[in-house]
C-alpha cells in the first residue's frame, strides 16, 4: 500500500526556514489569544469568587449597586421587610468595606476587602470558615485570607507557624487610628483585579472597625435562604414588584452575570480584553494571508502546471485549505504548550485564577483553524488567474 504525501505538506516543507518562521508567527497568536482568555477568565472568576462562595437563594442590594466592591449601602429594614414574604426561610445580612491593614513588618498600609457577617448564621460556603464560626463569635477576632498578595505581610506564614496570638491593625479608609483584631484562623478565597486581599470579621467587629464610616442600619447585601420547594423566581417577582425601589433582588446565578457583566461591558479592563483579543484575531489574519500569499506566489508556476496538467481550480483550493489546517494544527501545539507555562507563572506572580480550561483549548483551536481557513479564502484569488499559459 503506498502512502501518498499530501501536495500541501511538500509545498509547506520545500523552504523549511520559512515553515518554521510561519508557525512561529501564528503560534505566537495562539499565544495571545490563550493569554487574552486566560485573563478574561481570572478577571470573571475572581470578581466573582465571593459570589460563588455565598450560600443563599436570593440576593438583595441597593438600586444603585454595580459591583460589589463599589460600596451601595442600603437600609437593612428592607431586609427585614422581604423576611414577611411567603417561602422566605431566613435573612442575613452583610457588610463589605474597604479597610487598609499595616504590615507588621513594614508598617506600610494596604488596602483590604473587609467582609463582615453575623457568625451565628454563615453566609459563606466555605469550610475553613465554617470550621472557624465560633472564634468569629469572640469579639475582635478575623480570618485571614491566606491567597492574600505579600504586600500585607507573613500574616498567613505566622499563623501556620503556630503564632495563633498575633495581632493585626486595621485602618478604615481617611482615618489615622486603627484598631487591633486578632487572627482567629485562616481561608481561602484570592485576590481579584479589584481587590489584593480579604479577611472576615463578625458584623460587631466589623462595625468597630468603622465606627464613624458605618452605620449598623446600612448593609451592602442582603442574603435571603428560601423554604425547600419554593421557587425563587417567584418569590424574586414578589419581592421586585412590592419592595421600595431603592432595592433590587438577584437570584443565585443572576447576581453573579450582573457582576460578569459590570466587569466586561462597564470597566477599561473588560473592554481591553475583549479589543485585544479582537485585535488578535484580525492580526492572526493578516499574518496567515501574508504566508499563503507568499506561497501561492513562489509555486505559481507549478499551480500553472497543475492546470495545465487538467487540475480543476477546486482541486488546487483545496491545496491550500490543506496548507491553512496544517498551519492551524502545527502551530496550536507550541502556542499552547507555551501558554500552559506562563498561564502557571503568572498565577504564582499574581495569585489570580489564571488556568487552562477545556473550553479555552476547543475555543482558540477552532479559532485558529477558522483564522488560517479565512486567510485561505483571501489568498486563493491569486491562485484563481493561475494560467497555463504562465509555464512558457
Amino acid at each position: 500500500m503506498n502512502f501518498k504525501i499530501p501536495l500541501a505538506w511538500l509545498q509547506l516543507v520545500q523552504q523549511k526556514v520559512r515553515f518554521l518562521v510561519a508557525v512561529a508567527g501564528i503560534a505566537f497568536i495562539v499565544l495571545l489569544m490563550f493569554i487574552q482568555l486566560g485573563f478574561q477568565d481570572a478577571l470573571y472568576s475572581s470578581a466573582t469568587a465571593v459570589h460563588q462562595s455565598l450560600r443563599g437563594d436570593l440576593f438583595l442590594v441597593s438600586s444603585q449597586y454595580k459591583s460589589l466592591t463599589s460600596n451601595q449601602s442600603f437600609s437593612r429594614t428592607r431586609l427585614y421587610q422581604a423576611l414577611g414574604f411567603d417561602g422566605v426561610e431566613s435573612v442575613s445580612p452583610m457588610y463589605l468595606q474597604f479597610a487598609k491593614v499595616k504590615n507588621p513588618v513594614t508598617s506600610e498600609k494596604y488596602s483590604i476587602y473587609v467582609i463582615g457577617f453575623d457568625p451565628g448564621r454563615s453566609v459563606l460556603n466555605i469550610p475553613e470558615v465554617e470550621e472557624n464560626l465560633d472564634k468569629l463569635k469572640i469579639p475582635d477576632m478575623m480570618l485571614f485570607d491566606r491567597d492574600s498578595r505579600s504586600e500585607f505581610g507573613p500574616i498567613a506564614e505566622r499563623y501556620d507557624q503556630g503564632q495563633t496570638e498575633q495581632t493585626v491593625e486595621i485602618f478604615p479608609f481617611n482615618s489615622l487610628i486603627g484598631y487591633r483584631v486578632r487572627v482567629a484562623g485562616l481561608f481561602s478565597l484570592g485576590p481579584s483585579f479589584g481587590v489584593d486581599g480579604n479577611l472576615i470579621v463578625s458584623d460587631s467587629t466589623f462595625l468597630r472597625i468603622n465606627p464613624n464610616t458605618r452605620p449598623a442600619e446600612m448593609i451592602d447585601v442582603g442574603v435571603i435562604t428560601l423554604k425547600p420547594g419554593t421557587d425563587p423566581n417567584k418569590v424574586l417577582k414578589n419581592l421586585a414588584d412590592s419592595l421600595p425601589n431603592d432595592v433590587q433582588v438577584f437570584t443565585y446565578q443572576g447576581f453573579i452575570d450582573f457582576e460578569k457583566q459590570y466587569w466586561a461591558v462597564r470597566t477599561p479592563i473588560g473592554f481591553i480584553l475583549n479589543l485585544m483579543l479582537t485585535m488578535a484575531s484580525v492580526v492572526g489574519v493578516v499574518i496567515v494571508y501574508q504566508i499563503l500569499y507568499s506561497n501561492i506566489a513562489t509555486q505559481f508556476v507549478a499551480y500553472a502546471t497543475l492546470k495545465a496538467m487538467g487540475y480543476a481550480n477546486s482541486y488546487l483550493l483545496n491545496v491550500v485549505f490543506q496548507q491553512a489546517l496544517i498551519l492551524a494544527i502545527f502551530s496550536f501545539i507550541p502556542g499552547f504548550i507555551l501558554s500552559v507555562m506562563l498561564y502557571d507563572f503568572a498565577m504564582k506572580a499574581t495569585k489570580l485564577p489564571i488556568m487552562m480550561s477545556f473550553n479555552n483549548v476547543v475555543l482558540v483551536l477552532i479559532s485558529a483553524i477558522l483564522m488560517c481557513m479565512t486567510s485561505g479564502s483571501l489568498a486563493i484569488n491569486k491562485l484563481r488567474s493561475a494560467d497555463p499559459a504562465d509555464i512558457f
